[in-house]
């Protein structure tokens, strides 16, 4: 027989459900869900032909079995995954493949003494970055050992959602099963990411349990409903009726609230006029909370046939908030529902009560959500850098950098690392990084570029390797420190350009010409070290550079002068070959005969001689003079 208890958690939330089902199949789901057994290594089929995932996308932590698996009478209620405090005191599973939309989210969580030391844990459940579950040491002993189901509706906005454990002290976090529902973004009033609506009662009145884990009856969402005898404040003068008769308006947009629940309903003995007429019901809850409360009505006595014959009042914490015919409002065997926020609650309990006017009231289910204000998350561009750094420089698994780093803002960010509010108060933002000495061996990630708010660095005395990323300088950096490393290669030039007032590169294998700019920080009252790193030139207290060498690499004048002699050496080559060719070409034999080429110059020089000797005796002749040359 399946037991079903209500709870409160000690410091924050929810009506739990205890039972020992599974849950149902999603052949009539809105669209995706995901089942995981937790803890177990193969997939399953339950008995309403669900299909178990076997464990997966854990961020660490081990497995077990409960200490009575008899006891229970489904699979993914016999095993558990716990996270003891060597895999960090944040362990997360991240749900990949989402459609953007707002999801019904459920966890399993039982101890059930299987770690034989008989102390059930303290730890947080967030889901994204809202802490949503708290379980504190001790538990009663009825939920440590039959174990708890609890659930809630969260608008996803991206591909993945995470659902995160935070351990306190060293107790280990634990958890069976873990399912998601995708439901309507519009049901339940939509809204944005701005809420989460924590299940604090889902009751369906005058039957036992069913839905999804409790029977084969189906719902889109996956919302199990509680028997509501339980939280009745009068059980003996309260009649269970019920019908076979199809009820009209169910199962519709935006809230898919299914046939079963409006086929029930409970009702008072007595009558207004005879002297009862009273319907209350009492939900534990955490006070100074919103809760949204959602009442189902429907007219399934046929004894009621025209408007008037049923009407009551609907109180809730003693508040008369409205009067309800339902005949009126939707006629017979029609579903109708009625909603309303009860703000700022002051007590930790809330009461429903139906007072009948004429006839005997009359309820079919009821609702309560606390709404619980979505904590701001990490900038997502700074989550992808956090993640990049994590593989990059190998942080180990001790330090727990899962999930979100720095929400929830009620936990402690990723150890080392420290966050703030971003200017305009959407979003958390990284300012500082202090991993200094933790044996880390990897190298800094280019991602790192994209924490535009890092104002400290420390990586000091580390292993790491590889050169410093060009984009680490960002205008908001002030400290720096990465000394006594392995570091190599240049310092880059955007260092120059930056902030910092606090450098401290010592103790690396860096090379190359140090920016004048960068130097100029102890000057200017900063603080600067390069120390150590034998490759370094062209500041004060270091070797002058080579004038053809910079950075561990050919300088521009390098390359210029490298440039330069190879045009000259080339235009050199080219004048050779020039030279060679024309050469060749007048050693051809193609020219006169050298006595043919003298006999032609000799006749040359007399033609002239001849040319002279006539123009001069012309004039001679002219002037009358006699001429010196007489004609033979």
């Amino acid at each position: 027989m399946s037991l079903f208890l209500t709870f409160t958690l000690p410091i924050f939330l929810c009506i739990i459900i205890f039972f020992t089902t599974a849950i149902t199949a999603a052949s009539l789901s809105y669209g995706l869900s995901y089942h995981i057994d937790c803890g177990s290594p193969t997939n399953s089929t339950d008995a309403f032909n669900t299909t178990w995932l076997s464990d997966r996308y854990f961020s660490g932590g081990a497995t077990a079995i409960v200490s009575e698996p008899l006891h229970f009478r489904h699979s993914h209620e016999k095993t558990l995954r716990f996270f003891p405090i060597s895999s960090g005191k944040k362990n997360c599973y991240t749900i990949p493949n989402l459609t953007p939309s707002r999801y019904l989210v459920r966890t399993f969580v039982v101890y059930d003494n299987y770690d034989g030391r008989s102390h059930p844990p303290s730890f947080d459940v967030a889901v994204a970055a809202t802490v949503v579950f708290s379980w504190r040491s001790p538990w009663p002993e009825s939920l440590a050992r039959d174990g708890a189901y609890a659930d809630l509706f969260a608008t996803v906005a991206t591909s993945e959602t995470l659902i995160c454990f935070y351990s306190f002290a060293t107790d280990p976090p634990v958890v069976s099963s873990v399912e998601l529902f995708e439901a309507d973004p519009a049901s339940y009033g939509g809204g944005d990411n701005s809420t989460v609506l924590v299940n604090y009662g889902r009751l369906s009145c005058g039957s036992d349990q069913w839905g999804p884990g409790f029977s084969s009856d189906s719902d889109r969402f996956g919302r199990s409903w509680q028997s509501d005898s339980e939280f009745r404040t009068d059980r003996s003068n309260i009649l269970a009726v019920s019908t076979r008769t199809s009820i009209s308006g169910t199962d519709r947009k935006p809230n898919y609230f299914p046939e079963k629940l409006y086929q029930t309903a409970a009702t008072t003995a007595e009558t207004a006029e005879e002297g009862g007429g009273i319907l209350e019901y009492e939900l534990s809850v955490d006070a100074k909370l919103d809760y949204l409360v959602w009442l189902h009505f429907a007219e399934i006595e046929g004894r009621v046939r025209k408007v008037g014959e049923r009407v009551f009042d609907v109180f809730i914490n003693g508040e008369n908030l409205t009067r309800v015919d339902i005949y009126k409002q939707v006629g017979g065997f029609a579903a109708f529902t009625w909603h309303h926020t009860v703000k700022n609650l002051s007590s930790s309990t809330l009461s429903v009560k139906l007072v009948g006017v004429v006839g005997a009231p009359i309820i079919c289910g009821l609702e309560n959500y606390a709404l619980v204000p979505s904590d701001p998350s990490t900038v997502p561009e700074q989550v992808i850098a956090m993640k990049a750094l994590k593989e990059s420089l190998r942080v180990p698994e001790r330090m727990g950098w899962n999930g979100d780093p720095c929400a929830p803002t009620n936990w402690d960010a990723w150890e080392g690392v420290t966050c703030r509010m971003s200017k305009n108060n959407t979003a958390l933002v990284i300012s500082q990084i202090d991993l200094g000495s933790q044996g880390l061996k990897g190298f800094i990630s280019d991602q790192i570029s994209l924490l535009s708010d890092l104002v400290s660095l420390n990586l000091t005395s580390n292993m790491l390797v590889g050169e410093i990323p060009s984009g680490l300088c960002q205008k908001s950096l002030i400290h720096l420190d990465l000394s006594n490393n392995q570091l190599t290669g240049s310092i880059p030039d955007s260092m120059a350009s930056s902030s910092l007032q606090l450098v401290l590169l010592n103790g690396n294998l860096l090379e190359g010409r140090v920016p004048e700019q960068l130097y100029s920080i102890g000057v200017h009252g900063g603080a600067i070290d390069l120390s150590g790193n034998k490759g370094l030139c062209g500041v004060p207290s270091l070797p002058d550079c080579p004038l053809f060498w910079e950075n561990g690499k050919l300088s521009t004048h390098g390359k210029i002068a490298i440039g330069l002699s190879c045009l000259f050496v080339f235009i050199g080559i080219l004048l050779l070959v020039y030279i060679y060719i024309r050469k060749r070409r007048n050693d051809y034999d193609f020219a006169l005969p050298h006595e043919l080429t003298s006999l032609a110059a000799k006749r040359n020089r007399y033609q002239r001689q001849k040319s002279l000797m006539v123009l001069e005796m012309e004039s001679q002749h002219a002037k009358g003079l006699p001429s010196h040359f007489t004609t033979q």
